[in-house]
């Protein structure tokens, strides 16, 4: 049954794609052990077959595939060509591109890398499964780190050792293996190909799939989904009804879409989570240390049992009430410890680096190499040196981590910039099916979550604790200001009696 919507829905249902994630979905609800350890079998497997392919294609391979010449090729004879070669159709120019070792450019190359990002989303699930480690702190950092080696060093192999077996030109783009491996004469290594490339879906799809109930079941957890999602099964502890949601969602994206079409959503939904990542990072790196609203009730009792009422409070509770804006104090703060001044300096910075940075990209893409867009470019990548060196002259939070991003603010910037340059490189119809899936998510937030979020709520009584505690804090001062003047007064009046005496 063909679907007619080119462009939009895939040409054919697959309903095998959603047989397996029907079948992954129960797996994955079953429980973090089970699913862990098929996904340790698959993972074997893929690995046996990935150092298999690598080895083959250093075997077998030759360096000659990186020195293609285009016009060596477009002006072969046909009668002289080999008998291995699979296609009887002359290649055209354009698929051969520039030939050598980067036959289509720079360009190419970050194309290929923004489509091809979605290798890398399978780490974050390390991050999200934190509460599930005995030892998150020690082990979420070397997780993450190894994770993203091990997979660079897969794709990196396995790339090098296609294009070494088979020129980049006569790959077929939707089983490249196989047809290499006939290529060079090893025709039953298919069947191994196969058995790794179903190993390898899986593996990326449980991978895909783990940390999504994690990530639903902790926004129903703070109200920014609907509470149900927030149930946790007895029997299983893992959390069903996040887990069936994220399955139905998964399948019915997968029945109805193009394969190529999903990959590139999840590439640009990927670069965008990490977008937002760095950001995150470069903020709460220069934001002032919050206490619970416990803390600011035991404070206050604290300081109400202070001697003669001349308790003040500290820096660290209101400090932005004591400074005011300046220059001096955009590039020299006074305070050593971040406050909320110069917390709104960092947000407001990264802010506009964030709009600078889309616009960059823009005009990097499609701007050419025209002199207007050389010199917007340059002012704009001026006006981003600015702004990080205001940052940078911010003071850092000191709180103790056991894992902290170095040389921020400059890795923080560099991240975002390269995930919003990639995701540029995508096709138009990848940001139309983004575009909806953010409005979608952006329509239940404000409908919903803006107005149920337990977290904006404990923020927002935070800020009524600190602004009692200030209050309380001027009164008392108040107090002992007055209680001064008074015990002044009467000293004065006792001295003009004495001296009419």
């Amino acid at each position: 049954m063909s679907m007619n919507a080119p462009g939009v829905l895939a040409e054919y249902p697959d309903m095998f794609a959603v047989l397996i994630i029907f079948i992954l979905t129960g797996l994955l609800a079953f429980g973090v052990k089970e699913s862990a350890m098929v996904n340790k079998v698959f993972t074997c497997v893929n690995v046996l077959v990935l150092l298999f392919m690598v080895v083959s294609g250093l075997v077998k391979g030759t360096l000659k595939n990186w020195q293609v010449d285009p016009e060596e090729i477009l002006h072969v004879n046909h009668t002289n060509s080999s008998s291995q070669n699979l296609t009887d159709i002359l290649p055209s120019k354009e698929r051969i591109g520039q030939g050598g070792f980067m036959p289509f450019g720079f360009t190419g190359v970050l194309s290929g890398a923004a489509t091809c990002f979605y290798a890398f989303v399978g780490f974050d699930c390390i991050a999200t499964t934190g509460e599930e480690v005995k030892n998150p702190q020690r082990a979420i950092p070397i997780g993450i780190v190894s994770s993203l080696l091990i997979c660079f060093v897969a794709y990196f192999g396995v790339s090098a050792a296609l294009t070494l077996m088979m020129p980049y030109y006569l790959l077929d783009s939707n089983s490249p293996l196989p047809v290499a491996f006939k290529y060079v004469g090893w025709g039953g290594a298919k069947y191994a190909v196969a058995v790794g490339s179903l190993c390898a879906l899986s593996t990326s799809l449980l991978g895909a799939m783990f940390p999504m109930p994690r990530v639903l079941w902790s926004m129903a957890d703070d109200g920014l989904l609907f509470k149900f999602m927030a149930e946790i099964s007895p029997r299983t502890k893992t959390p069903l009804t996040a887990t069936f949601a994220s399955g139905i969602g998964a399948a019915i994206m997968a029945f109805l879409f193009d394969l190529k079409d999903l990959v590139d959503l999840m590439s640009i939904g990927t670069l965008l989570a990490y977008t937002l990542v760095a950001a995150c990072v470069l903020v709460l790196r220069y934001q002032p240390e919050i206490h619970s609203p416990a803390y600011h009730i035991a404070n206050t009792h604290d300081e109400a049992d202070c001697s003669d009422g001349i308790c003040v409070s500290s820096m660290g509770i209101l400090p932005g009430v004591e400074e005011r804006f300046s220059f001096q104090t955009l590039l020299y703060p006074n305070n050593p410890e971040p406050s909320t001044l110069s917390g709104f300096i960092v947000k407001m910075c990264t802010s506009v680096i964030g709009m600078l940075i889309l616009a960059f990209s823009i005009l990097a893409v499609h701007g050419g190499l025209a002199s207007w867009n050389m010199v917007a470019l340059s002012v704009i990548f001026m006006v981003c040196l600015v702004l990080i060196f205001i940052i940078w002259r911010q003071p850092e939070s000191k709180t103790k981590l056991s894992f902290k991003v170095p040389l921020v603010p400059f890795i923080p910037v560099m991240s975002m910039f390269v995930n919003v340059y990639l995701m540029m490189q995508l096709d138009r119809g990848t940001w139309v099916r983004f575009s909806i899936w953010m409005a979608i998510g952006l329509f239940i937030y404000f409908c919903y979550g803006i107005r149920h979020s337990s977290e904006a709520a404990s923020a927002h009584l935070s800020l009524v604790t600190e602004m009692n505690g200030f209050n309380h804090d001027h009164e008392l001062e108040v107090m002992s200001i007055e209680k001064e003047a008074f015990l002044n007064d009467g000293f004065d009046v006792r001295e003009e009696h004495n001296g009419e005496l």
